[in-house]
């Protein structure tokens, strides 16, 4: 009698979706660490703030639809700081997954930390979007639930061959100057694999000591060597030194496309100089992704509009957002997709969705490789930005790819001299 009673009362539990995972769930929990201190603070707060505006957005609409529960859950965050710290990182995805009940993940900001939460992602068998990543060499160890938002290093400059190829395909000769740096020599590298793949001739192929403030013996080189474009660079003083300096010597190039210093306003402080010069770009606000350009390509357009993000952001945050804004919002849409294609809330069919998804946002295309480097982010190319004048004042606009350009694209670059 005493059993009978028991099974009545769990039952009647059962009903009333007190007991049982598939009725008790009333919200998605979303795990990641942000840099609230240390080095990485500015970019981590950045993508931190994407990540609020999409929980924001999602939440509005009651949340993420899940098939399989027949209904829209909210989505609530659960973050620690991590100090800009790798020895942080790992102890605290585990706490997000054992003591707050993470359903899935974010990844922290940068490559570095990003490495050392994808081991426990993997090790938990939790899908983990990774944002503010770009290297390439997290995807090669074999992880089944680690999805790559950013552009891979390995391509940072491949579309601005793309872009001198169709601009001008009797161009071939390409200098590649870059920063001796980790980040910097996997560009070039890959850089140098991709144009001598696609028939360019590679005439110089040199690095630079951190710190460099004097290009003359580089610049009397490709003098000599009379390449068609200028690729490389590595950070901010740098390239806004060899940039100054390739106009100050008057070097006859057709493209001078550079990391880092271009995309940063800044660098229209170094006036005529700048004029010209293109760089990649994860995402720019002028970037016109529209469901227009995702129809031409036969792909789904998902998400708001740009305009809807960068008005939003604004009112939120009082400024224009950045790409590792974009980069946060991207990574919990995709997400979000992710979850309702395969409705329901199991990692390994969530990574399932993710391995077979290919569709357009205002960031630009998202799809995944499948192959080696499981999970690296293979649709999504770099914009190509390049400094103008208008109106009298010096402005980036985008100009690759074609079919997201804000302007056209000014070549050659001397024309300016």
């Amino acid at each position: 009698m005493k059993k009978l009673w028991f099974a009545l009362v769990a039952l009647a539990f059962l009903i009333s979706g007190v007991v049982g995972p598939a009725h008790a769930k009333n919200r998605i929990v979303i795990g990641f660490t942000m840099s609230q201190t240390g080095k990485l603070n500015a970019e981590s707060t950045d993508q931190y703030h994407g990540l609020l505006l999409w929980q924001k957005w999602v939440n509005s609409k009651g949340g993420i639809y899940v098939k399989k529960l027949g209904k829209r859950l909210p989505v609530k965050f659960a973050y620690y700081d991590d100090e800009s710290s790798k020895d942080r990182v790992q102890q605290l995805y585990v706490r997000l997954i054992n003591k707050d009940g993470a359903d899935f993940l974010i990844s922290p900001y940068s490559s570095g930390l990003t490495a050392s939460a994808a081991v426990i992602a993997e090790q938990y068998g939790k899908v983990m979007m990774a944002t503010g990543a770009a290297s390439d060499n997290i995807f090669n160890k074999g992880y089944m639930h680690v999805f790559q938002i950013y552009t891979p290093a390995s391509r940072y400059l491949t579309s601005a061959l793309d872009l001198l190829r169709a601009t001008d395909p009797k161009a071939n000769k390409i200098a590649i100057i870059y920063e001796q740096s980790n980040f910097a020599k996997a560009v070039a590298t890959a850089a140098k694999k991709y144009a001598e793949k696609n028939g360019f001739k590679v005439v110089i192929f040199e690095s630079y000591a951190k710190g460099t403030t004097d290009f003359t013996s580089f610049l009397n080189k490709i003098a000599a060597k009379k390449p068609d474009a200028i690729i490389g660079g590595g950070h901010f003083a740098d390239g806004e030194t060899f940039a100054r300096q390739i106009y100050e010597q008057r070097i006859k190039v057709k493209m001078v496309s550079l990391l880092v210093a271009p995309a940063v306003p800044k660098f229209a402080e170094i006036g005529k100089a700048a004029l010209y010069v293109t760089s990649p770009s994860q995402w720019e606000p002028l970037a016109k992704y529209t469901t227009e350009g995702a129809r031409k390509l036969g792909i789904p357009w998902y998400g708001p509009t740009a305009k809807w993000f960068i008005d939003e952001y604004r009112k939120a945050y009082h400024e224009t957002p950045g790409y590792h804004a974009a980069g946060g919002f991207i990574a919990a849409l995709v997400l979000q997709k992710a979850i309702e294609d395969a409705g329901c809330l199991d990692s390994e069919k969530v990574a399932k969705a993710l391995e077979k998804m290919d569709i357009m946002t205002f960031y630009g295309r998202i799809k995944f490789d499948t192959g080696n480097y499981y999970g690296r982010q293979a649709g999504h190319n770099m914009v190509i930005l390049q400094w103008q004048k208008k109106n009298g004042k010096l402005v980036k606009e985008v100009v690759w790819p074609r079919h997201a350009a804000s302007s056209s694209f000014v070549y050659p670059y001397y024309k300016k001299y």
